[in-house]
């Protein structure tokens, strides 16, 4: 799968399953210093996805400070070929301008990714 790099980060696309519904998302960065992945909720909203009293609410701290988030079962998060089914993912208000989420190690692990560097492409083991 290609990724792009952009502004000194590595993007590329992940498709979010709720509720027998899907949503491909774009301008996720490629993250191997995140420990989870991270979506914004406006990119899902329209599936579906929202936070309500069974969710658990979790703080994360980063680079960029404190960031609170909701986590939520869904049906899937497919990176190219690679679905991650019945998964817990991490929704927030995303305040970066065109970043719309963090694929985290979390699922890059669990998928066995590479990063080639030279071709640019996400591959798997």
């Amino acid at each position: 799968m290609n990724i792009e790099y952009r502004d000194g980060l590595l993007f590329t696309e992940i498709t979010v399953h709720f509720n027998k519904q899907k949503k491909v998302i774009s301008n996720i960065v490629i993250d191997t210093g995140a420990s989870h992945s991270l979506i914004s909720q406006d990119e899902v909203d329209e599936i579906g996805i929202q936070v309500d009293m069974d969710d658990e609410i979790i703080t994360s701290y980063g680079i960029g400070g404190k960031e609170h988030a909701f986590s939520k079962k869904i049906e899937g998060i497919q990176v190219g070929d690679f679905i991650l089914k019945d998964v817990y993912i991490d929704f927030t208000s995303f305040k970066y301008h065109n970043i719309n989420g963090l694929l985290g190690l979390d699922i890059l692990t669990e998928g066995e990714f590479n990063i080639d560097l030279k071709a640019f492409k996400l591959l798997r083991s």
